[in-house]
């Protein structure tokens, strides 16, 4: 990897590292996450997103989904 190019923050290998935990416990919890969760999951440790960026996007997500549910 070249000094221009960007690789995954520590925080995002952290994150990837817990993944697998998180998804046993949601198992536990019979709430397995959604094949659409592990892949918004894995896109967000590949393209090395920011909590904060990945809480509002997942916010801004659920704000959609309810605005489109309230209108039907």
């Amino acid at each position: 990897m070249t000094k221009d190019e960007k690789g995954p923050s520590d925080e995002a290998l952290v994150q990837a590292r817990q993944r697998p935990t998180a998804a046993h416990l949601q198992s536990i919890e019979d709430s397995p996450p959604s094949p659409e969760q592990t892949a918004m999951s894995e896109r967000f440790e590949r393209e090395g997103w920011s909590h904060e960026r990945r809480l509002a996007h997942i916010r801004e997500r659920a704000r959609s989904a309810a605005t489109l549910h309230a209108a039907e």
